[in-house]
């Protein structure tokens, strides 16, 4: 049974990367120490996305780490089109068959997803994420106002939609979990396609390894 509501998470679900490492890797590209800087970003990507540090420190850490701009952003959106999940490449038609009922909820940032999104139909008022912000073209900082900014603003977003009905929550992270832990959210499916997380595997509701197994579990 289709459920009235998707929540989606983008980084390692929607796309097999996580989009700021992709921005970092492209920003350091011309960097002597570009390697010992991306081993420390992929550590404090993972250990936000497992829960070992707040989502608030991953993200100030890696844009303090990554000397970015406006046209960088604009070059790794366009280069993120080619990481689409197999999966949801595979799905497309799904996806935009019930683009209106699908939330793509990120603690990414929101200027590097709608891009991607906007080739499968989902609305940018859909499209929820961190915001960039700019000293003339160079990225200085991130609005920490943004409920996405701390680890519990997924759900603060999810509650201020007021969505009514059965609701699912796909996504790989911790923070995706926590949303299980709303009353309105019916269920919380780990995706598993680009990353094995055993502490979110370990308290979800299913385990997928694909969009293919989620729609077949919703055609049994």
């Amino acid at each position: 049974m289709i459920p009235n509501y998707f929540i989606i998470d983008f980084d390692s679900t929607f796309i097999s990367k996580e989009s700021l490492d992709e921005l970092a890797s492209y920003s350091l590209r011309k960097s002597e120490t570009k390697n010992i800087i991306l081993n420390k970003i992929h550590t404090l990507t993972n250990d936000g996305m497992n829960g070992k540090i707040t989502f608030y420190d991953s993200i100030n850490t890696r844009l303090k780490l990554i000397n970015a701009t406006k046209n960088d952003v604009l070059v790794v959106s366009n280069n993120l089109k080619s990481y689409v999940t197999h999966s949801f490449k595979r799905n497309k038609n799904f996806i935009k068959k019930y683009s209106n009922r699908i939330y793509i909820i990120s603690g990414g940032f929101k200027e590097m997803l709608v891009p991607v999104l906007a080739d499968f139909g989902i609305q940018e008022s859909n499209i929820f994420g961190n915001e960039f912000i700019y000293d003339g073209d160079k990225i200085i900082g991130f609005n920490t106002n943004n409920p996405l900014a701390k680890i519990d603003g997924k759900s603060q977003i999810v509650e201020s939609l007021k969505l009514d009905g059965e609701i699912h929550c796909i996504g790989d992270g911790y923070n995706d979990f926590q949303l299980k832990l709303l009353p309105s959210v019916s269920k919380f499916i780990a995706f598993t396609e680009n990353v094995y997380r055993y502490e979110v595997c370990n308290v979800a509701d299913k385990v997928i390894s694909s969009l293919d197994e989620y729609i077949d579990f919703l055609n049994d």
